[in-house]
């Protein structure tokens, strides 16, 4: 084997790496984005922990065969960037969504969340959900509304019981 076939193969098996220990991979064209842009946008996505890659169509096909990944193949087509988050799966959406939304020459293409490729759709409603910690917040005020209802009802009570020692 010639050593360029060699450098293939181990670069299709970094990429089937990434995809295989991803929470979640987003894919995007980056067309029309200049330099500034894009190295804004992998700065933000740098801070999350989030890796922002650009490698060849023909590699990360062979790559996502390799996970059972075909159906994302289509999307492999033009210019592309792909990142790949290990820890937070919607830290990717949010970020790309967002940014996006500024910039409207960034279209998201698809994704994979947890195995399961995404569509563009998909990848911008996850984006909208509220953060891991937002979701936690939420689910405590929930668990301590019958706690604050309890304890409300029961001063309620134990007032009105002292009016009616004072009146008596």
């Amino acid at each position: 084997m010639t050593k360029a076939v060699e450098t293939k193969k181990v670069v299709v098996q970094t990429i089937a790496e990434k995809f295989g220990s991803a929470a979640s991979v987003v894919v995007v064209d980056y067309r029309g984005l200049n330099v500034a842009q894009l190295t804004e946008l992998r700065k933000q996505l740098r801070e999350a922990g989030v890796e922002f890659k650009v490698y060849k169509n023909s590699m990360t096909r062979r790559a996502t065969e390799v996970h059972g990944l075909e159906a994302i193949n289509e999307h492999f087509t033009g210019p592309n960037a792909i990142a790949f988050s290990n820890e937070d799966v919607v830290a990717p959406a949010r970020i790309i969504n967002d940014f996006a939304k500024k910039n409207e020459a960034l279209e998201i293409k698809a994704g994979v969340i947890e195995g399961a490729v995404s569509s563009a759709e998909d990848i911008k409603a996850l984006a909208e959900l509220p953060s891991r910690d937002g979701l936690l917040s939420m689910l405590l005020s929930v668990l301590q509304a019958p706690v604050r209802n309890f304890a409300a009802t029961t001063k309620a009570v134990a007032d009105q019981k002292e009016e009616q020692e004072q009146g008596a």
